[in-house]
Protein backbone atom coordinates (compact mmCIF):
# COMPACT_ATOMS: atom_id res chain seq x y z
CA UNK A 1 0.00 0.00 0.00
CA UNK A 2 1.35 3.28 -1.37
CA UNK A 3 1.81 5.99 1.44
CA UNK A 4 -0.16 9.01 0.58
CA UNK A 5 0.37 12.77 0.20
CA UNK A 6 -0.83 16.14 -0.36
CA UNK A 7 0.41 19.09 -1.52
CA UNK A 8 1.08 22.61 0.38
CA UNK A 9 2.53 25.51 -0.55
CA UNK A 10 5.67 26.69 1.72
CA UNK A 11 7.27 30.34 1.70
CA UNK A 12 11.13 30.44 1.59
CA UNK A 13 12.03 30.69 4.95
CA UNK A 14 14.05 34.21 6.08
CA UNK A 15 13.15 35.88 3.25
CA UNK A 16 11.46 39.34 3.25
CA UNK A 17 7.38 38.46 2.25
CA UNK A 18 8.30 35.20 1.83
CA UNK A 19 10.15 35.38 -1.72
CA UNK A 20 9.01 32.72 -3.97
CA UNK A 21 6.27 30.06 -3.10
CA UNK A 22 6.89 26.66 -4.18
CA UNK A 23 4.73 23.55 -3.22
CA UNK A 24 5.94 20.53 -1.35
CA UNK A 25 4.59 16.99 -0.82
CA UNK A 26 3.45 16.19 2.62
CA UNK A 27 2.22 13.42 4.27
CA UNK A 28 -1.57 12.63 4.54
CA UNK A 29 -1.94 10.12 7.16
CA UNK A 30 -4.41 7.79 6.08
CA UNK A 31 -6.05 7.19 9.65
CA UNK A 32 -4.30 5.31 12.57
CA UNK A 33 -3.39 2.01 14.11
CA UNK A 34 -4.29 1.51 17.80
CA UNK A 35 -3.01 -0.71 20.00
CA UNK A 36 -5.62 -3.52 20.22
CA UNK A 37 -5.30 -3.05 16.21
CA UNK A 38 -1.75 -4.13 16.64
CA UNK A 39 -2.47 -6.74 19.05
CA UNK A 40 -4.83 -8.07 16.60
CA UNK A 41 -1.93 -8.13 14.01
CA UNK A 42 0.92 -9.93 16.69
CA UNK A 43 -1.67 -12.52 17.71
CA UNK A 44 -2.14 -13.41 13.75
CA UNK A 45 1.95 -14.34 14.49
CA UNK A 46 2.24 -15.38 17.45
CA UNK A 47 1.09 -18.65 20.17
CA UNK A 48 0.29 -15.67 22.28
CA UNK A 49 -2.78 -14.58 23.30
CA UNK A 50 -4.23 -10.93 23.16
CA UNK A 51 -4.08 -10.65 27.02
CA UNK A 52 -0.43 -12.06 26.80
CA UNK A 53 0.77 -9.23 24.26
CA UNK A 54 -0.98 -6.64 25.83
CA UNK A 55 0.19 -7.49 28.96
CA UNK A 56 3.81 -7.14 27.19
CA UNK A 57 2.84 -4.08 25.77
CA UNK A 58 1.78 -2.62 28.31
CA UNK A 59 5.11 -3.55 30.35
CA UNK A 60 6.96 -2.54 27.82
CA UNK A 61 5.50 0.95 27.85
CA UNK A 62 6.63 1.04 31.52
CA UNK A 63 9.69 0.09 31.47
CA UNK A 64 10.39 2.63 28.80
CA UNK A 65 9.37 4.96 30.84
CA UNK A 66 11.35 4.65 33.86
CA UNK A 67 14.61 3.92 31.38
CA UNK A 68 13.48 7.75 29.50
CA UNK A 69 13.14 9.40 32.68
CA UNK A 70 16.66 8.24 34.31
CA UNK A 71 18.52 9.37 30.79
CA UNK A 72 18.52 5.99 29.14
CA UNK A 73 18.95 5.12 25.24
CA UNK A 74 16.63 2.59 24.46
CA UNK A 75 17.72 0.21 22.16
CA UNK A 76 15.23 -1.84 20.22
CA UNK A 77 17.03 -4.00 17.62
CA UNK A 78 15.74 -3.48 14.30
CA UNK A 79 12.63 -1.60 15.14
CA UNK A 80 15.63 1.76 16.26
CA UNK A 81 16.16 3.08 19.29
CA UNK A 82 14.46 5.68 21.85
CA UNK A 83 16.27 8.41 23.08
CA UNK A 84 15.71 11.62 25.12
CA UNK A 85 16.55 15.16 24.57
CA UNK A 86 16.55 18.36 26.17
CA UNK A 87 15.56 21.99 25.16
CA UNK A 88 17.58 25.33 27.45
CA UNK A 89 18.07 28.59 27.45
CA UNK A 90 21.40 29.44 26.46
CA UNK A 91 23.56 31.23 29.05
CA UNK A 92 26.98 33.03 28.34
CA UNK A 93 29.07 31.54 31.07
CA UNK A 94 28.56 27.65 32.01
CA UNK A 95 28.59 28.24 35.81
CA UNK A 96 25.24 30.61 35.48
CA UNK A 97 23.46 27.92 33.63
CA UNK A 98 20.43 25.68 36.21
CA UNK A 99 18.24 23.02 35.65
CA UNK A 100 16.17 26.14 35.58
CA UNK A 101 17.23 27.07 32.21
CA UNK A 102 16.17 23.74 30.90
CA UNK A 103 12.70 24.39 29.17
CA UNK A 104 11.46 21.03 28.16
CA UNK A 105 12.57 17.17 27.90
CA UNK A 106 11.33 15.20 24.78
CA UNK A 107 11.88 11.61 23.58
CA UNK A 108 12.82 11.07 20.09
CA UNK A 109 12.95 8.05 17.52
CA UNK A 110 15.86 6.98 15.25
CA UNK A 111 14.81 4.24 13.20
CA UNK A 112 16.62 0.94 13.05
CA UNK A 113 17.87 -0.57 9.55
CA UNK A 114 15.05 -2.58 8.71
CA UNK A 115 12.33 0.53 9.14
CA UNK A 116 14.58 2.47 6.99
CA UNK A 117 14.96 -0.20 4.37
CA UNK A 118 11.17 -0.34 4.29
CA UNK A 119 10.67 3.38 4.01
CA UNK A 120 13.48 3.68 1.19
CA UNK A 121 11.34 1.25 -1.17
CA UNK A 122 8.01 2.70 -0.58
CA UNK A 123 5.71 3.59 -3.02
CA UNK A 124 3.63 7.16 -3.21
CA UNK A 125 0.16 8.46 -4.13
CA UNK A 126 -1.30 11.56 -4.35
CA UNK A 127 -4.10 11.93 -2.15
CA UNK A 128 -7.35 12.77 -4.16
Amino acid sequence: MPIKYKLIEKSQPGVVNGGTKKWYANVYNDGEVTIDDLVKQIEKFSALSEADIRGVVIALENVMQDELANGKIIRMDKLGSFYPSLSSEGVVKPEDFTAANIKSAKVNYRPGKRILDILSTATFKKKE
